[in-house]
């Protein structure tokens, strides 16, 4: 069975889980200009280094340039990423794990916004302990520990 083009109805939503129940995964597309690809590429390496590259294939099918607000878009299975996001490589790669978690969380039928969004950043700021294990350059490993410092000092996870 084929992943749907939209997840709307009950039955694009049975579609989809069934297909991800039967190992479905996406040949992730990356849409926007050169240099856009590239920042993305980098975040998508990142992601395969702390091992999250098969959950990011298996629930977003395409990351898209647009130059408004960075969004995941469920019923496409897509994230909407601006320049700014995919220019810093530790909070562009931990926002779309984050959105990768509510895209699974939305398909599972659990919140996935609002209050549903809490779990996804707890889980983005767990990937970044795992990535920052598995990172060999200081700067990028000191990025890390800023964005998580960022992300837990106040009552967010």
């Amino acid at each position: 069975m084929d992943f749907p083009e939209r997840i709307y109805t009950l039955d694009e939503f049975m579609e989809a889980r069934t297909a991800i129940a039967k190992g479905h995964k996406h040949k992730l597309a990356i849409t926007g200009d050169d240099p856009f690809k590239g920042l993305v590429e980098r975040i998508v390496d990142l992601i395969d280094l702390a091992g999250y590259g098969e959950l990011l294939r298996t629930y977003i099918r395409e990351i898209r340039q647009i130059g408004g607000i960075s969004q995941l878009r469920e019923t496409e299975a897509s994230i909407w990423l601006n320049r700014l996001v995919a220019e810093d490589p530790i909070e562009g790669t931990r926002f779309v794990v984050q959105k990768v978690l509510q895209m699974q969380a939305y398909i599972e039928g659990r919140a996935w916004y609002i209050l549903g969004e809490l779990p996804a950043v707890r889980g983005s700021v767990e990937f970044l302990k795992k990535l920052r294990e598995q990172l060999k350059d200081p700067e990028l490993r000191t990025r890390c520990d800023r964005v998580i410092m960022e992300w837990t000092a106040d009552a967010v996870t």
